[in-house]
């Protein structure tokens, strides 16, 4: 591995101090600002000015800054030290009202608007406002390149929906307000996600059923608590629980307690949504997610309404069945073990039925399965698929290369965190073997870290002022359970599905390839961002995948055929129930974002309308069932998509799944190993990031335009 020892590039530091990370964001901030008053000193909004003269130098400033923008934010997520976290904090929020105060530039905008109008650009949209951006368009307005053509249209865009088509005064002064506002809720609400240190004290009885290894991670209780356990709210303690806790009334609790473990979040959640719809009114639009969706693949609110309105219905039926089945075998586990049964499926059921009606009729054991997915040989697996399919190579850094290539020479410093892995990428022969980036791999959970499954791009690629390429890092930032003195961390099926979908992200921002640092990678219009990981997560449901990822952590051996057919067999097990579920939260999402009028908003019990949604579009029982008020729990604010960027998008996780699933049946479904269909789709799709149309790459790449038939064939529905 001679050959991968030096990569060109030095890999990031994360060296911030608390101090640092503050002055670092602001110095970014007057960097930024200091060539933004240069440009307007100098040049006037005349035919002076030009792409080169007024957008390069932002935007090689843009990309400069990209390289230590997105770390200083990124301790908030994964650092151990809690004053590092809150500093980090600081800074997004210092970068964000920076942000808003570029974007409201009235000087700056009317350069921009002179380079759009200079260009040609303006009067060839005003004749064909869907007109895409192509080759032909591009140098027809004398700009040198796709990328660059769609950077100026977005931009000079991106300025008018923020404010600056409004009149100076009153209005343009509440929206620059509620913009900056709006920033300071996102980063609370995530900050109160971060940091939730929530948990119930459970007796060893009231844990029955929860796997031994879980149990002995959690704290030991003292004083009154003795004898007890602290179950938390994180995801290696809440699913197990309600997986196999035999006590409905521990599930219940552990449940109810889950959907009310943010509370502090509700009332921001609700200021989000009232200043969103604020916003959009100002701006002319009837809503915020017309203004939300009209620059993504759907186009319309109503596009996006009838398609999960459609999915609603034709998943209905099949949710209802599945109940029914669901709550034989309750009633039927109620009885042998004397316990009452009321006639009723509940929501925190569901998930300790859906095990054991896969353990029973197929019989499938998950923490059986589990054993031959060790993490670390998992892992190596996966990148060995990726290997083959998009032709490159993973290499790990042991502590003295880290020591070797770190920029102070110490191996510590190119890591947040000692359980960090790093791999310097590379393309293989076939590709040339270039460089391609650094991947870091973050797997356990710890106090104070993000708590769900994530990527996050570190540093993006793009084309340096000098013409040479800068290269992106990338990070996974994951919560599966930790190894302990007898078991490495085994990944449960579901947990193998997480990983493979998240690295999918991972691989997309590796190999990005385009100009700017703006559309690299993962950087694409929401409602198709999901599309490549989830198609990559097929690859977790093909009988010859699975057998290469598996290696028994005691034996070493594969996972035996027939388990994998077993396993294979319930990939469609309570599907119906499953993205009922997504089209709660997608449906939930549309509802907020697009009220009548701003009164209707202001009057909304979202709590109530986020459980009646639930009850009503899953089908599965509540505790208004029992008699509670339906504002019984708050899960708007637990989960920080609706805060944090998916905001009337949250249906792109389904309709991404129409083209990801699209992608698999037509290209890889034959024979998923296909490795020149790999790199056909790693340079036509990945690769282009979001400098392009999106619809173009996808075309390209299947041949045709887009179909939901493999979508609703794979639900086991009629197209």
């Amino acid at each position: 591995m001679a050959k991968y020892a030096n990569p060109p590039q030095d890999p990031p530091l994360f060296t911030g101090t608390k101090d640092s990370i503050v002055a670092d964001s602001k110095a970014l901030c007057d960097n930024t600002r200091s060539l933004l008053d240069k440009l307007v000193a100098e040049i006037k909004p005349n035919d002076a000015a030009t792409f080169e003269a007024v957008l390069r130098p932002q935007i090689e400033d843009e990309n400069q800054s990209s390289l230590s923008a997105r770390i200083l934010g990124f301790y908030q997520y994964v650092s151990a030290d809690a004053a590092l976290r809150d500093a980090s904090t600081e800074a997004e929020k210092i970068m964000d009202e920076f942000g808003i105060e570029v974007s409201m530039r009235e000087d700056v905008f009317k350069l921009v608007d002179a380079v759009y109008k200079n260009s040609g650009l303006a009067e060839s949209k005003e004749q064909d406002k869907d007109r895409l951006i192509t080759e032909e368009l591009a140098k027809i307005t004398g700009l040198e390149s796709v990328e660059s053509a769609r950077l100026l249209e977005k931009e000079h865009k991106s300025y008018i929906k923020n404010g600056l088509g409004l009149p100076e005064g009153e209005k343009r002064d509440r929206f620059k307000e509620i913009k900056k506002k709006l920033s300071q809720i996102s980063i609370a609400f995530q900050k109160n996600l971060n940091e939730e240190n929530g948990g119930l004290w459970f007796t060893l009885e009231e844990l029955d059923g929860v796997p031994q290894d879980v149990l002995d991670g959690l704290e030991k209780g003292t004083g009154e608590n003795e004898g007890k356990l602290r179950l938390s709210f994180k995801y290696p303690d809440l699913f197990p629980t309600l997986k196999f806790a035999k006590n409905p009334e521990t599930r219940r609790k552990v449940f109810i307690a889950n959907e009310n473990k943010c509370n502090d979040n509700v009332e921001l959640f609700r200021e989000a949504i009232e200043l969103r719809d604020e916003a959009a009114r100002l701006l002319g639009y009837p809503d915020h997610a017309t203004f939300r969706i009209e620059d993504k693949m759907a186009k319309t609110t109503k596009t996006v309404l009838d398609f999960l309105n459609d999915l609603k219905e034709r998943l209905g039926p099949g949710g209802l069945k599945e109940i029914e089945h669901l709550k034989e075998l309750k009633k039927k586990d109620h009885e042998e073990r004397g316990l009452p049964y009321d006639g009723n499926y509940y929501l925190w059921d569901h998930r300790y039925y859906d095990r054991l009606m896969i353990e029973k009729e197929y019989s499938i054991d998950e923490n059986a399965i589990a054993e031959y997915f060790p993490i670390t040989s998992t892992i190596e697996g996966m990148l060995k698929i990726f290997e083959t399919l998009f032709g490159l190579v993973f290499n790990q850094l042991t502590p003295e290369d880290r020591a070797r290539i770190s920029p102070t020479g110490k191996a510590e410093d190119i890591a947040w965190h000692e359980d960090v892995i790093i791999f310097s990428v590379w393309d293989d022969k076939s590709e040339g073997e270039g460089f391609v980036g650094y991947l870091y791999l973050d797997l356990h959970p710890r106090q104070g870290k993000y708590g769900h499954a994530a990527n996050f791009n570190l540093q993006p690629g793009f084309i340096q002022a000098n013409g040479s390429r800068r290269y992106p890092a990338t990070a996974l930032v994951c919560n599966f359970s930790k190894p302990t003195k007898e078991k490495p961390s085994l990944l449960k099926h579901d947990e193998v599905v997480t990983l493979f979908h998240e690295l999918g992200h991972g691989i997309h921002d590796l190999v990005g390839r385009t100009q700017y640092a703006r559309y690299h990678g993962t950087s694409t219009v929401r409602d198709f961002v999901e599309a490549p990981s989830q198609m990559l997560e097929n690859w977790c449901w093909t009988p010859s995948q699975l057998k290469s990822l598996s290696k028994h952590y005691k034996t070493g051996e594969s996972i035996p055929d027939d388990l994998i057919e077993k396993l294979i067999s319930t990939k469609h097990v309570n599907d119906a129930l499953f993205n009922l579920r997504q089209l709660h939260f997608g449906l939930f999402d549309m509802t907020v974002h697009t009220p009548k009028s701003h009164e209707e908003l202001k009057k909304l019990d979202i709590s109530k309308l986020y459980n009646d949604l639930r009850a009503d579009i899953s089908k599965i029982k509540g505790p208004e069932e029992q008699g509670e008020a339906s504002n019984w729990g708050n899960g708007q604010a637990t989960f920080g998509h609706l805060i944090g960027g998916y905001d009337a998008g949250y249906y792109g996780y389904l309709s991404s799944q129409v083209y990801s699933t699209d992608m698999f049946y037509t290209k890889f479904k034959k024979d998923p190993m296909n490795g020149v269909e790999g790199r056909r789709y790693r340079h036509t799709v990945l690769a282009k990031g979001g400098s392009r149309d999106e619809m173009v790459s996808l075309e390209e790449f299947l041949g045709r335009k887009p179909s939901s038939e493999a979508f609703y064939k794979e639900l086991g529905l009629e197209g």
